[in-house]
């Protein structure tokens, strides 16, 4: 549906988008994880055609220039900075971008009726935008995105500022589109959005491409181990005996032992944890702590904070 070959998109010596080359397969919902500043937006500017490359290749449904009209038509973009007249209604602005998008007539009443229900503003149709909520303005965002029935949508940081009942309005409508077979593009930097609504997930960072996968795969690849924290019911300080046959239990000389207290990493927690009681070494608690993907992405893209 949406191949992107080598993109490249520079700012003087800032290269915002740096050779990124990916694939969304139609009915997909695909995410692109990553930092603020790391190229999400530009991306999709490139991918809509509001933007021109550098060098490289966007196409969507086998066409290479998403600035043409039949490809624009089947295009919907919700950007991160909100694209609404505040001082028209809710109603106003949907209706304007319906017959931009060349509805009318009875087809463009059914859609704005259909957009308004669907964000949840129906009995708000006749309010100004200036009066709505953030949450209300971005749910309105979305609406306008899907006014023409797009087969694509580019969904900017949807959920950007607003309720978590908002929110979560947006997550529902999204997997309904998913499940109708929409291509979605999401962007966001919010990990527990991307694992919920995503099918894969491409993580980028400064201008480019890091990993690309479903969560499991990302976790799989890049996750790193798992670490098992126990505290063992023999009290007493184990003897370099006890130690070693601990090490041997295990099949790993890796863990820490302090007094009673265990800690250990590994790749196969379960095996290890069923290794103890194979050995008669009883626990008294346990903790596992697995990696996800908030560990995949702080390992890609690392732990120093930016501004």
């Amino acid at each position: 549906m949406i191949q992107v070959t080598q993109l490249h998109k520079s700012y003087g010596e800032h290269h915002a988008v740096d050779g990124i080359t990916f694939e969304i397969r139609r009915g997909e919902t695909f995410g692109l994880l990553g930092p603020n500043g790391a190229g999400k937006t530009t991306t999709i500017h490139l991918l809509a055609g509001l933007l021109q490359a550098d060098s490289g290749q966007v196409i969507i449904n086998g066409s290479s220039d998403p600035t043409r009209q039949e490809v624009r038509r089947k295009l919907g973009i919700a950007p991160q900075a909100l694209a609404l007249y505040e001082e028209l209604t809710a109603e106003e602005n949907v209706r304007f971008l319906g017959k931009l998008y060349g509805l009318e007539g009875s087809k463009l009443k059914d859609r704005v009726e259909y957009s308004l229900s669907l964000a949840g503003l129906a009995d708000r149709r006749k309010d100004l935008v200036s009066q709505f909520s953030g949450g209300m303005k971005r749910r309105l965002n979305l609406a306008a995105a899907l006014v023409h029935e797009p087969e694509v949508l580019f969904l900017d940081e949807p959920t950007a500022g607003v309720d978590p009942q908002s929110r979560n309005h947006l997550f529902d409508n999204i997997e309904a589109f998913a499940r109708h077979g929409i291509t979605i593009l999401y962007t966001t930097h919010y990990m527990e959005e991307a694992e919920r609504l995503c099918d894969r997930i491409a993580i980028m960072d400064k201008g480019k491409i890091l990993a690309l996968d479903d969560v499991d795969g990302l976790i799989e690849k890049h996750g790193g181990v798992a670490v098992i924290e126990a505290e063992l019911k023999d009290a007493s300080p184990f003897s370099d005996a006890q130690r070693s046959a601990l090490a041997k239990a295990l099949g790993n000389d890796g863990f820490i032992l302090e007094e009673n207290k265990l800690r250990l990493e590994s790749r196969e927690p379960l095996e290890e944890v069923a290794r103890l009681a194979q050995a008669g070494i009883g626990l008294k608690t346990l903790r596992l702590e697995r990696p996800d993907l908030e560990t995949v992405f702080l390992n890609l893209t690392g732990r120093r904070l930016r501004d």
